[in-house]
């Protein structure tokens, strides 16, 4: 039935997905099915017939094909850094800005004005090939891509050819626990140096074009074709984010466009040592689309591959259409793009010294795989590890918290539980709190002291959170040390004991869920003070005691 229902399909890249030829109605997905053979007027007119589709059966086919097939998966990273100014003049790039009001002769392409290149980006450049584990380039120069654009002024772009400023490194990297887990290792072909473009403005009325962009320095960054699911790709991109965030040479943020990505996939038959056609996808604003547009394009090559439609798949750049959850076709490729580099005359090659590059390579900051190592190595689980190291300023924080002198697993617990829930709810990052690292040690160190509980603990952290303070000033301004005098705790029991007979009577005839009751009431009245330990322990011998 399933062999039948797809070769019967009228063959269109998206029928892997309801939005494309499936709709879903009462839990079934429905299949619009067209003959391919010529139609009457009449039957034109008429209704497409709808076979039921079960999504179990569906997905279970599309699974068995693709198992067939190895993708291959490379990426082109694009990051802007965050420099005072544009990588050749200098106008300011605020993102956000109106059209066109950070532009100047040289980023508008005007005859007669020359570029001078901004020391920052080399900087930039090679902390990352640094950071990449790359060899660097001591020498290495600019070169113009030239092709035509409305949103290139000067009709050529100044970039990187022949000699990129870092080639040969490689990331390492963990996946999360719930998709498998374990390390894998990317390799990174090159980085490279060049100018963005500037940016069309698409209205009813045409296109208007925003220059703002344009000359805003750019490293791309190639991977090698080493990955092989759509989520070895995202977490790949992730990983570069953090890398960029951590160095501090970029904000790293897909909605801005800080970062952009361009996919390459291709799939082959396993056990085939030959490339497939690849075909690149483009539009990808978040890292989940990454991974759900590459494993769209992966079923949708292997299911025109075991239909012996190898021939549809050809050479193209897709749009990743994300309210429709599929890949579209934006424009094909006829070969190899002659974009007629040369070297640029108009700036001298760039010339590192190694003094220049060690002073370089001693300022890097810990990396997010150096960290994660070290978080592993201290005895933090995986999921723990993960958690903290994926944003700069959540570790640190935990690095403070830990240097005033908090119990390891006692801080990351409450930093990714409670902190962590909090700064979700109200929108902030860990910067934005008002707890401090030093108080939140202090906090941790009053509840594994016995000084208060651990439930007064949270009332604590949720108010030092909103208002500030201190722990020692919250304690003795609301009176909330903690009772630890058995003879106090015993006199509440006995009180709690003597208002409750039946509950008693019920606790003796059996009902030892009953204890929870009588600890409750006692918390009551000890106002959530009396030490839980204790009090557990006095009430127990209080409640079994022969009358």
């Amino acid at each position: 039935m399933a062999s039948t229902l797809f070769r019967t399909i009228q063959i269109h890249p998206f029928l892997l997905y309801p939005t494309a030829l499936f709709s879903r109605r009462n839990g079934v997905l429905y299949c619009t099915m067209k003959s391919s053979q010529s139609q009457t007027a009449t039957q034109e007119k008429q209704q497409p017939p709808k076979v039921k589709v079960p999504q179990h059966a569906l997905k279970e086919t599309v699974d068995k094909i693709t198992r067939d097939y190895e993708a291959i998966i490379g990426i082109e990273t694009h990051v802007q850094l965050s420099t005072l100014t544009k990588a050749f003049c200098s106008c300011p790039y605020n993102y956000g800005s109106q059209p066109n009001t950070s532009v100047c002769p040289i980023c508008m392409g005007l005859p007669g004005a020359l570029p001078v290149l901004n020391s920052k980006v080399i900087e930039f450049a090679v902390k990352l090939g640094l950071a990449l584990n790359c060899k660097l380039s001591l020498n290495s120069k600019f070169d113009r891509k030239q092709y035509f654009y409305p949103d290139l002024p000067k009709g050529y772009q100044i970039s990187q050819f022949d000699i990129p400023i870092a080639t040969g490194g490689f990331v390492d990297l963990d996946l999360p626990l719930e998709f498998g887990g374990g390390h894998r290792k990317f390799g990174i072909t090159r980085v490279h140096m060049e100018e963005d473009a500037g940016k069309l403005l698409h209205s009813g009325n045409g296109a208007q074009v925003d220059l703002n962009r344009a000359g805003v320095p750019l490293l791309e960054i190639v991977s090698e074709p080493d990955m092989r699911t759509g989520i070895e790709a995202a977490e790949y991109a992730a990983e570069l984010q953090r890398v960029v965030r951590y160095l501090g040479i970029s904000n790293g943020n897909m909605q801005e466009g800080s970062l952009r990505c361009d996919v390459n996939v291709s799939i082959r038959p396993i056990g085939q040592s030959e490339f497939g056609t690849k075909v690149e996808i483009k539009n990808l604003n978040s890292f989940s689309s990454i991974n759900r547009a590459i494993d769209f394009e992966i079923s949708r090559q292997a299911l025109l591959l075991s239909q012996g439609q190898g021939d549809q798949i050809v050479q193209e750049t897709r749009l990743w259409e994300e309210g429709a959850q599929k890949t579209v076709t934006m424009r094909k490729k006829e070969g190899l793009s002659d974009y007629r580099y040369f070297p640029e005359p108009d700036l001298p090659e760039v010339v590192l010294t190694q003094e220049y590059v060690d002073s370089i390579l001693n300022s890097l900051p810990e990396l997010p795989e150096i960290k994660r190592r070290r978080y592993e190595n201290m005895g933090l689980s995986m999921q723990d590890v993960l958690f903290l190291a994926n944003d700069m300023n959540v570790a640190e924080y935990f690095d403070a918290t830990l240097s005033s002198g908090a119990d390891l697993k006692l801080a990351a617990n409450w930093i990714m539980g409670d902190i962590a829930a909090y700064m979700k709810n109200e929108k902030l990052s860990i910067n934005e709190i008002k707890l401090t690292s030093k108080e939140l040690a202090e906090l941790i160190a009053s509840i594994k002291g016995g000084t208060i509980s651990g439930k007064i603990g949270k009332e604590i952290l949720f108010e030092l959170l909103a208002k500030g303070g201190t722990v020692k000033g919250l304690i003795e301004e609301k009176d909330l040390v903690q009772i630890a005098d058995p003879v106090e705790i015993e006199k509440m029991i006995d009180k709690v004991i003597s208002e409750n007979p039946k509950q008693l009577e019920q606790y003796r005839g059996g009902k030892t869920k009953l204890q929870g009751f009588f600890a409750g009431q006692v918390m009551k009245l000890s106002k959530g003070k009396a030490n839980p330990g204790l009090l557990n322990k006095i009430l127990l011998e209080k409640l079994n005691a022969k009358g």
